[in-house]
């Protein structure tokens, strides 16, 4: 991949202005040891500033390859990220910034990032992440064990996640271990998905009775049964002072791979959750997309490192993609194509 020595800016409220954002543009510049700044931080959400996830991929990543910041600390609006080395693999814990109020990490947020960098590194890596695993509109460890880690499988990207201890919420102290072998990334074609290979899902609870989880699978295998499908469905259960629900339902195809999920809350039953993450699995089965827009997030940068050129289908171009996607480009001449709209079915294809 191409590199230059020139100073990148980037204004953190472009786009989608979040976390996808920093955390792009972060392992971009480990990947092409380009210096970078980031201005307005997380400018495009209501908490502006480097929080303790961003913190916690900073620490690692300069670690890997002795990058030299500035103002890299909580609350921070602009951080500069300049490598001095090229990546190297990682082993053991990784530092997890927490704030003072107790809000850590999401862990598989942090190890997604990490992944496609350590695995280009060319030696393995084995390393721990402590924090959340089950959280409100983020990665889940269910979903990152079935979902992600199977899809990059296909390109040749290879790991293996094991969640320690569980971590409902962003003040949990879970831990999640994931050994990434180094790997020789292949493109994924992936412009129809063939025939399905099979439906399944995952119930998660901590600190509730087991006949929560029982109706969370009994209404899962209903709802399949209706829709003409058969589902396989797992309960696991944590002991533990927090109290908590999570639902992962995902399909797999020949070439496809995606899914839905929901977290529980004071109030909503368990058959309620099923369905929030059964619908979102069955929308997307119902769109011929190949990966659900979620999943998309997370194979960009591994196809971009990956030797062969790749297609994928989504049935929603979200902002976030759409601006990973323009971080990229300010790292790399690589040819990446969109064709759709924002917010509609797209296809994503690319090739250096």
């Amino acid at each position: 991949m191409a590199t230059t020595s020139a100073l990148i800016v980037i204004d953190g409220a472009q786009g989608e202005g979040g976390g996808a954002l920093l955390r792009t543009a972060l392992v971009m510049s480990a990947l092409t040891q380009q210096s970078l700044r980031i201005d307005n931080v997380r400018g495009g959400t209501k908490h502006a500033s480097l929080d303790a996830e961003d913190l916690t991929l900073i620490k690692a990543l300069a670690r890997s390859c002795k990058a030299e910041t500035t103002g890299a600390e909580l609350g921070s609006t602009s951080v500069a990220f300049l490598p001095t080395a090229r990546p190297t693999g990682l082993t053991g814990s990784l530092e997890s910034v927490r704030t003072e109020t107790g809000r850590g990490p999401n862990s598989l947020i942090v190890l997604n990032a990490l992944l496609p960098l350590l695995a280009k590194t060319g030696v393995y890596s084995s390393i721990l992440v402590e924090g959340e695993t089950y959280g409100f509109n983020s990665l889940s460890y269910d979903y990152f064990a079935n979902v992600t880690v199977e899809a990059l499988k296909k390109a040749g990207l290879y790991s293996v996640p094991d969640q320690l201890r569980h971590g409902f919420g962003r003040e949990a102290e879970g831990e999640v271990a994931l050994d990434i072998e180094p790997s020789a990334i292949q493109g994924l074609q992936w412009n129809e998905r063939g025939p399905m290979r099979g439906m399944s899902a995952v119930v998660a609870t901590c600190g509730l009775p087991k006949i929560v989880g029982d109706r969370a699978m009994a209404h899962l295998k209903n709802m399949a049964a209706n829709s003409g499908l058969q589902i396989d469905t797992q309960q696991v259960s944590f002991d533990g002072k927090q109290s908590g629900a999570f639902v992962t339902v995902w399909s797999r195809y020949d070439r496809g791979i995606g899914g839905g999920t929901a977290m529980g809350m004071r109030g909503v039953r368990a058959e309620t959750l099923a369905q929030s993450a059964f619908a979102q699995a069955f929308d997307w089965m119902s769109s011929n997309a190949t990966v659900d827009s979620f999943l998309a997030d997370q194979l960009l940068l591994p196809l971009v490192l990956a030797e062969g050129p790749s297609v994928f289908t989504v049935p929603k171009l979200t902002q976030r993609l759409m601006t990973s996607i323009w971080v990229v480009k300010q790292f790399a001449p690589i040819h990446i194509t969109v064709r759709g709209i924002e917010n509609g079915p797209g296809t994503i294809t690319i090739q250096k």
